[in-house]
């Protein structure tokens, strides 16, 4: 028996406001920032991981972390990595904990984060990247991990079972196929709303050079000045090249259909968070309206009843996951069953510290043991903050490539995190 003896929480934040590096049309200035847990036994690797925000509310999300130190310290690790359905079942369905979402908002994110920070371990131990672990394991064991309440008129856990086994005896090609091709990326980083006109196509046009096949720009401020931003990117571009826009939630349903129709003409690859998360019956309006243009949810995605509810409604024709935003790598499995099962192509969000390491090892997963296909997919890639990284992800050629180290890739450098802590470390200290 090990028994869990060490815990700890770290509030680390990057001024990435000075340049509006992050900026969008809701989040005019984002700080980005990482509420980071890590926890082990005396005897063994420690499970690193993080919720990704943008700055003021950092600290309720490290006291909701806190809020479940309970439930993990003086536990027998080994008895939860055995059962890696069991600390999430655990804790997402605690009575009192659910009174404070259900299963959604600051509770849910720390529970997500608490969990992925188990699999870091079990992937540590096992010798293997997140990636790998999850595409070796059975796919009875893999179904397993799902929890099917509330989603199972779409999924039940023998279904699931069944794409899996489907998949199983090409996992291996596919895996030596990710290593040989790496994984197609698509960068945010030209299309942020604060940047200049004049370092919009500076950007959109190195991206280009360094192989990106797609790009994302912010959108929903102001319409003449998206039009404006938008026609310079398609110049830049050519025709056909593919451009998403991502409008963080701005509009309202009317408004969404009025401004997507104002930028229809340069042409959209899919038009991200249109209006609330929340509201499937707006996104399913917008989306039959503007149709064919894609729209697109899942950053802000609650869980994965949402999920079921967008997929099966037809309320989006692409998908995001998020690696923080719900409860961990178990319901993100559950969400990419669900895109399976509905034949919608998933695009994982990445665009903030820490979610383009994380998020890497669910695509690639789904690749290798569940949809066994790259084509239309991305993974969203920004090119900041990495270098804060144990085990930083790898971009090159326009495509992730699929790290061989073991666990999760979440473990912070030591000095960044000290240097970076709020409010006392080096950076905010004489802020």
């Amino acid at each position: 028996m090990r028994v869990i003896t060490h815990w700890a929480t770290r509030d680390v934040r990057f001024p990435t406001s000075k340049k509006l590096d992050g900026s969008d049309a809701m989040n005019p200035d984002p700080d980005y920032s990482a509420a980071c847990v890590s926890f082990g036994a005396e005897d063994g690797p420690l499970g690193h991981s993080s919720v990704f925000t943008i700055g003021r509310g950092n600290d309720v999300q490290v006291a909701a972390l806190e809020a479940l130190r309970p439930y993990v310290l003086g536990r027998d690790l080994d008895e939860l990595l055995a059962d890696m359905s069991a600390l999430y079942l655990e804790l997402t369905g605690d009575s009192q904990l659910r009174w404070l979402g259900p299963e959604k908002g600051v509770m849910h994110m720390a529970i997500g984060a608490v969990v992925n920070a188990l699999w870091d371990i079990k992937a540590k131990e096992a010798h293997k990247p997140l990636w790998e672990l999850l595409s070796d394991m059975d796919p009875e064991e893999l179904a397993g991990l799902i929890d099917y309440r509330y989603i199972s008129t779409a999924l039940d856990r023998n279904r699931v079972a069944a794409v899996f086994r489907s998949q199983q005896e090409s996992r291996a090609e596919r895996k030596d196929r990710l290593r040989n091709e790496g994984y197609p990326a698509y960068t945010t980083s030209p299309g942020w709303l604060g940047y200049s006109d004049d370092k919009l196509v500076r950007l959109t046009r190195e991206a280009m050079e360094e192989g990106f096949t797609r790009i994302k720009l912010k959108v929903g401020a102001n319409k003449d000045d998206d039009v404006r931003r938008l026609t310079l990117a398609r110049e830049t571009c050519g025709e056909g090249f593919p451009i998403a826009v991502d409008a963080n939630q701005r509009w309202e349903v009317d408004e969404a259909i009025d401004w997507i129709s104002a930028l229809s003409p340069m042409g959209l690859d899919w038009v991200e968070e249109p209006t609330s998360p929340d509201d499937v019956n707006g996104h399913a309006a917008i989306q039959k309206a503007v149709a064919p243009t894609r729209v697109s949810t899942g950053e802000h995605m609650a869980n994965r009843v949402v999920a079921r509810q967008l997929l099966e409604s037809g309320a989006v024709s692409v998908l995001q996951i998020d690696s923080a935003r719900v409860a961990g790598v178990n319901e993100n499995l559950a969400i990419l069953a669900l895109a399976h099962h509905f034949g919608v192509p998933v695009f994982p969000h990445a665009g903030g510290v820490g979610l383009c390491e994380a998020v890497q090892h669910l695509a690639f997963f789904d690749y290798v043991a569940l949809s066994g296909s790259k084509d239309d997919r991305a993974i969203e890639y920004v090119d900041h903050l990495h270098e804060h990284f144990v085990d930083p992800v790898e971009v090159r050629a326009g495509r992730y490539w699929p790290t061989d180290v073991p666990g999760s890739s979440q473990e912070m450098v030591p000095e960044s995190m000290n240097y970076f802590a709020f409010p006392d470390g080096g950076e905010w200290a004489s802020a």
